[in-house]
């Protein structure tokens, strides 16, 4: 459903290409994952898919749409984002906070008030916050919140979901959480697209995984490929094995310690 082709991102003064004619898809149904170490390039895919960085090269493609053609509320009716900071201005009701992805299929002059209330109801039931529907954003936890921002942007009831680093600062528990709810919504014929250093997390969740490296793609396809040994330790610059889940069998990363660090 979101397709790059050829995708070129340049920043002002930069020595190399933030993006290099990065090409890659995340399909309706799946769980797409962008990993890659720090400066790879993963959130300037992001800021290209919002258009807050201009394409030097290449196209983003919604279907059959060019990103370009459309305009922010166009945009928004179709894909959701869930960047990887934000704080409300003011407090808000988690309800009320989760109206706020109504708004794109909004107009000053007509509302359809009863799909909107339907549609944040149920996005709350879908991110298990219902019971959180009153209480105001201020005085949520950290995995809390981070429900209450993916509800929102399932209230925008787009055909993807994208999603900057969601499980940042969360404990396991509710790491966990939040990636079955990703897969849960892939399920129901979402794309979803998340960008996400936790590796081991994608290698057990992910349909596909798009290993970025200096701005360039370094491998695509199902975890179980693209988690290989000698890539991860080329592209991340540190020694490491690929061993197996015993529990599901998906691949996992082991960093190894240098000679230099033990003690």
């Amino acid at each position: 459903m979101i397709r790059f082709e050829g995708v070129t991102v340049r920043y002002r003064g930069a020595a190399r290409d933030a993006l290099a004619s990065v090409s890659f898809g995340a399909a309706a149904g799946q769980l797409t994952a962008i990993a890659g170490p720090n400066g790879s390039g993963k959130s300037s895919c992001v800021r290209a898919l919002l258009a807050r960085v201009p394409l030097a090269a290449g196209r983003i493609l919604l279907a059959d749409s060019d990103r370009a053609a459309l305009d922010t509320r166009a945009f928004a009716r179709r894909v959701a984002v869930v960047t990887q900071r934000e704080e409300p201005t003011f407090p808000l009701a988690v309800r009320d906070y989760v109206a706020l992805g109504r708004h794109p299929h909004q107009t000053p002059w007509r509302s359809d008030a009863a799909r909107d209330r339907a549609a944040v109801a149920d996005a709350l039931d879908r991110a298990g916050i219902t019971a959180l529907a009153d209480r105001t954003t201020d005085t949520l936890s950290g995995g809390e919140w981070q429900r209450a921002r993916v509800a929102r942007a399932l209230a925008q009831d787009g055909e993807a979901l994208v999603l900057d680093e969601p499980s940042a600062f969360l404990d396991l528990a509710h790491e966990m959480a939040l990636f079955e709810l990703l897969a849960g919504i892939a399920a129901t014929g979402h794309a979803v697209l998340l960008v996400s250093h936790q590796l081991n997390l994608v290698a057990r969740f992910a349909d596909r995984l798009v290993l970025l490296d200096q701005g360039r793609v370094a491998a695509d396809g199902p975890p179980a490929t693209v988690m290989d040994g000698p890539t991860l330790e080329r592209v991340y610059g540190w020694p490491l094995v690929v061993t197996r889940d015993p529990a599901v069998g998906a691949p996992t990363l082991v960093p190894l310690r240098t000679m230099a660090g033990k003690r």
